[in-house]
């Protein structure tokens, strides 16, 4: 099997879109914000709540999330395509502009950007990493969650492509 072969078959599964973010306090005077656009996400148990995300090692988010403990994520909308495309560029030099039009909020508990008009949220505590091949499996104890939007259908990733379920 080439890399080609696995890549074109794991496009097949159609996975929701979202946004991982967390506050790096040592960015500047007044920290700074990360953001990621991540499909590899899903949740793990329910008693304790607990949420995972893939992150690429050696990614700025790796490397924020193996210092610091709390993050969050925003599950996108399908409205919310520009936000999931914004955040997944590579070698970009700094998050801050790409915040600077979206609407969001400061997690009470994680002090994560909330991305506003996403479907639900979620702030968690990291719990567990887990090396496995070139990602970093990050288990997260869900702290606190919000549903500001229950509107609006998921966005979702299938072949490549952001599209609406339905």
């Amino acid at each position: 099997m080439s890399n080609d072969e696995f890549r074109a078959a794991m496009a097949r599964f159609t996975a929701g879109v979202t946004l991982v973010t967390a506050h790096d306090e040592d960015g500047g005077p007044r920290g700074e914000d990360v953001g990621m656009t991540a499909t590899a996400f899903m949740s793990v148990s329910l008693d304790p709540p607990l949420v995972m995300v893939s992150v690429r090692n050696g990614s700025r988010m790796d490397d924020l999330l193996a210092e610091q403990p709390l993050w969050a994520v925003s599950l996108l909308s399908e409205g919310q395509r520009h936000i999931a495309g914004r955040f997944a560029m590579k070698g970009r030099i700094s998050d801050r502009l790409l915040f600077a039009d979206i609407p969001w909020k400061r997690g009470e508990v994680s002090g994560a950007p909330l991305v506003g008009g996403a479907l639900a949220v979620v702030e968690c505590r990291t719990q567990q990493r887990v090396e496995a091949g070139d990602h970093t499996l990050v288990i997260g104890h869900v702290l606190a969650v919000d549903l500001p939007n229950e509107d609006d259908g998921p966005l979702a990733y299938f072949r490549g492509t952001y599209r609406r379920l339905g």
